[in-house]
């Protein structure tokens, strides 16, 4: 037993993903119109787009986007969610 633990020391770690599924969904149907989903994907050109027509349309069109996307978001699995929009930096649904 001590002998497997001393040869484990100096093994990679498998890089834990960074699943932010639940959060970015919740804040897509809450704040969808203010594009902070995008921002905490990373998508800041997508966020501020957003943002420019959820003024424009006078929050509509831009908080309709928003709704869509955290549904989609919360119905994906994790595995999914994380390939498309995290690892294939998908911007747009």
């Amino acid at each position: 037993m001590e002998n497997s633990r001393q040869e484990d020391w100096n093994r990679p770690q498998p890089i834990q993903q960074e699943n932010k599924k639940v959060l970015a969904g919740i804040l897509a149907i809450l704040f969808g119109g203010l594009g902070i989903h995008k921002f905490v994907l990373g998508y800041t050109q997508e966020g501020i787009i957003q943002l420019i027509i959820t003024v424009i349309t006078c929050g509509i069109v831009g908080s309709t986007i928003g709704l869509i996307e955290g549904i989609i978001y919360l119905t994906k699995s994790d595995e999914e969610f994380y390939q498309t929009y995290q690892v294939g930096k998908r911007g747009w649904f």
